[in-house]
């Protein structure tokens, strides 16, 4: 079954939050709410429908932002129960997001099994009300096409899509859903059980219930709480109170009533009541942000500055904030891996280790003991806690990380009981949860008592996979490495600090291209899976150290290196594919854009930012913009180059950055050949199938592109707008020095108007003004403040 428009019923924060998704997709949705009170039957439809527009129009202004561009809220269309009921059949899958109260939902399912197409998926987006409860009152035919979708807000970037089948559900409707949510929508899917709040909150719900419990014992502060339980342990910044902030309190309240309630043989019930301070923010109305006041209120202080205070836990007043300090987190942060770095925070003996090992020791224990209840293995679990709280590792990762034999001991000390399938893995032999097999699979222990091997997902390329397998390492060095993707394919992998370039990053990347001219392999996949960044840049450091050492021969050569590099691998005669995402930014842009073809990440920041630190792009950033807004122009036709030129400057010397790979695309850093993957687990693999592609289609490449440039005239244009802004007080003397040499690159130097120039000559100006503003005094300092 092909899902190609779906119908939301409910158009609050998190019914138009999943239809910004569906567009940001590509997928057509119907957006389904109440005709407000008292609107007769014949009055204009934007006014029958007003409540789904002001739905979409939540999504619009919604910060961080719903849509990866604003013109997708098109793909949403605002209707009604009343005068839409009949559209609800072009529909293949109905998601319900209607109030958590049983009453209103098995209202409205009646309304959709009057209405709905035999066939169709009905799901709902509850967050922890009983399947069975839900499917009570629903015909059989449409019991079988249910099931829960459980979406997390803000849908667009939190990857979690819980997943629970009803004993009737069509096992086919499961695959369909499964599919449709990793591959078109980008989730993360976990096959959670009908429990109370499912996997993800329930678990994630008992270790904010854990500090709780640990803060109303020893009097800790808000602020110290939250300099724990972040960063330092693989956490969100926003850790435990500003994350309850940001919920609201009154949610968080529902959610501990609700497992407190559905729970009652939980041996950790208790730790679902909240304590005294909670619920006296809650009898005040102190919610958190919805409110302006929660753990944190935000106000202006006697000289007007915006200050966030802190509760006084112990008094209800808020205070000023103190910054706490301990000995744990200081050694934490200054460790290399996250499994340092909790072995650093937990091995102390200040309260801040002591909180960190009870809390953390809870949660384990806790998540262990709910296998196979919430989810059939620790798999499931892992991934619903990384993907649904953002943490850096989930629950078993995090016990691996720190020695499951040596923190079981520990537990064992302190008279914790340990679940017996943990017990029965150590005294089998085996150490870690998750361990390879002796064909380089990656394996997990669970209550079976026995290691299952993790299902490879097709389509799927997992850079720790394929390196599991000796014979699959190329080429390894401290910063890249060469891997064999399969189909023929290569990759380059950048591992360097945010994935820098530096001249080992060139010298992988020209060892790659050796080794598609000898014909070793077909194509090559430039790539990596880091969670930050496919490349941020340079490396300024190497950059500042150079200005400054006088090393201008050095500097230069190195430019002209990259330079040649990249115009060899757009030109190269089998097919380069680039697959961008996350930070993109300078040299990375540029690395990303001299391709053949790019696969890029839906969430994808790109943009060309030198001039934050007084230079400008130098690895054909520059060339590569006036390219792509001229190159396609006939020659043979008189127009002016000014507006595609100054638009070039704008992307620039603006130093723009993409929210998306739409907005990429928009700007001119994706063609609008380039293709999209909203999954991140799916990019290489994606990105490796189209550079297969491309030769299985007889790739050859493109001629190199030539472009008539304005000269002095544009240039004086470009010049002018510099001296606006800087009039105007939007732009340092400095700022217009750069600008400057930035418009004499794009405008393609002083030669006529109309003049033809090649990519290479507008290389040689780059490089040129690249090098002479390095020398400048105040770009060093822009770059010794950046650093």
């Amino acid at each position: 079954m092909e899902i190609r428009r779906v119908a939301v019923l409910g158009g609050g924060v998190m019914g138009s939050g999943i239809a910004a998704h569906l567009a940001n997709a590509g997928i057509d949705s119907l957006l389904y709410d109440l005709v407000p009170a008292g609107v007769p039957a014949d009055a204009p439809p934007a006014k029958r429908s007003a409540l789904a527009l002001a739905g979409i129009e939540t999504a619009v202004k919604a910060r961080p932002a719903a849509f990866f561009t604003p013109g997708d809220k098109a793909r949403i269309t605002a209707c009604n129960y009343d005068d839409h009921a009949s559209r609800l059949g072009e529909c293949d899958w109905i998601v319900e997001v209607v109030a958590e109260r049983l009453d209103i939902k098995r209202k409205v399912y009646s309304w959709v099994a009057a209405n709905r197409r035999e066939g169709s998926i009905v799901s709902s987006n509850t967050s922890g009300i009983p399947l069975k409860q839900l499917t009570a009152e629903m015909p059989p035919e449409m019991r079988e096409h249910f099931l829960v979708t459980h979406f997390f807000n803000p849908v667009r970037y939190m990857r979690l899509l819980e997943l629970v089948a009803g004993p009737e559900t069509n096992p086919e409707i499961l695959e369909t859903v499964a599919e449709f949510g990793e591959r078109v929508l980008g989730k993360g899917v976990v096959w959670a059980k009908d429990t109370p709040n499912f996997v993800a909150n329930r678990v994630g719900t008992y270790g904010m219930a854990s500090v709780f419990r640990h803060v109303a014992r020893t009097g800790l502060t808000v602020e110290a709480v939250d300099a724990i339980f972040g960063p330092a342990m693989g956490r969100p910044k926003s850790a435990v109170f500003r994350t309850a902030d940001l919920v609201g309190l009154d949610t968080l309240g529902h959610v501990f009533q609700t497992l407190h309630t559905l729970l009652p043989d939980d041996d950790q019930r208790d730790a679902f009541v909240l304590p005294d301070y909670v619920t006296r923010l809650l009898a005040n109305g102190n919610l958190g942000e919805k409110t302006g006041a929660g753990f944190y209120k935000k106000v202006k202080n006697a000289e007007g500055k915006s200050e966030i205070l802190a509760l006084d836990l112990a008094t209800g007043a808020y205070r000023s904030q103190t910054k706490p300090r301990y000995d744990s987190i200081g050694k934490a942060r200054k460790a290399d891996t996250l499994g340092e770095k909790l072995q650093a925070l937990i091995s102390g003996t200040d309260e801040a280790a002591v909180a960190a090992w009870t809390v953390l020791a809870d949660t384990l224990l806790y998540a262990a003991g709910r296998i196979p209840e919430v989810a059939d293995d620790v798999v499931n679990v892992d991934n619903a806690m990384r993907w649904g709280f953002a943490w850096d590792l989930g629950p078993f990762e995090t016990w691996d990380a720190l020695g499951v034999q040596a923190s079981v001991a520990r537990m064992k000390t302190e008279g914790r009981p340990i679940p017996d399938w943990v017990e029965a893995m150590l005294l089998a032999g085996r150490t870690s949860f998750y361990a390879r097999d002796v064909l380089g699979r990656q394996t997990a222990w669970g209550p079976s008592g026995e290691a299952a091997v993790i299902p490879a997902h097709p389509g799927r390329v997992l850079l720790v996979d394929v390196k599991a397998r000796e014979q699959s390492i190329v080429h390894r060095s401290p910063n890249a490495s060469l891997v064999d993707l399969g189909e023929g394919v290569l990759g380059l992998e950048f591992h360097s600090k945010l994935n820098s370039l530096d001249e080992l990053l060139f010298d992988a990347y020209e060892k790659a291209l050796d080794k598609l001219d000898a014909g070793e392999f077909e194509a090559l996949v430039v790539g990596n899976q880091d969670a930050r960044a496919f490349c941020a840049g340079a490396n300024v450091l190497m950059i500042l150290m150079g200005a400054m050492q006088g090393a201008w021969k050095e500097m230069d050569a190195s430019v002209l290196r990259l330079q040649r590099l990249l115009m060899r691998a757009k030109y190269h005669r089998r097919p380069v594919v680039t697959a961008p995402f996350g930070l993109t930014l300078g040299g990375g842009a540029e690395v990303a854009m001299h391709s053949a073809a790019t696969q890029a990440g839906g969430e994808l920041y790109m943009g060309l930012v030198e001039v934050g630190v007084g230079l400008i792009p130098a690895g054909g950033g520059c060339k590569e913009m006036v390219v792509r807004y001229l190159g396609d122009v006939p020659q043979d036709i008189a127009y002016d180059p000014n507006p595609f030129v100054q638009k070039a400057f704008e992307r620039i010397g603006l130093a723009k950055i993409s929210t998306s790979a739409e907005e990429a695309r928009g700007f001119g850093f994706l063609r609008p050949t380039d293709r999209i993957s909203l999954n991140p687990d799916r990019l290489l693999g994606d990105a490796r199938s189209l550079a297969a592609g491309l030769v299985r289609a007889g790739y050859a490449p493109p001629r190199m592109r030539t472009v008539k440039v304005p000269g002095p005239s544009g240039r004086a244009a470009i010049e002018l707008f510099l001296y606006q802004m800087r009039e105007g007080g939007y732009a340092t003397e400095h700022d217009v020095t750069v600008g400057k040499k930035l418009a004499n690159v794009l405008c393609g130097g002083d030669v006529p108007n109309g003049t033809v120039r090649t990519e290479w000559d507008l290389l040689d100006l780059e490089r040129e003004a690249f090098l002479s503003l390095a020398g400048e005094p105040k770009s060093q300092a822009r770059m010794q403040h950046m650093l």
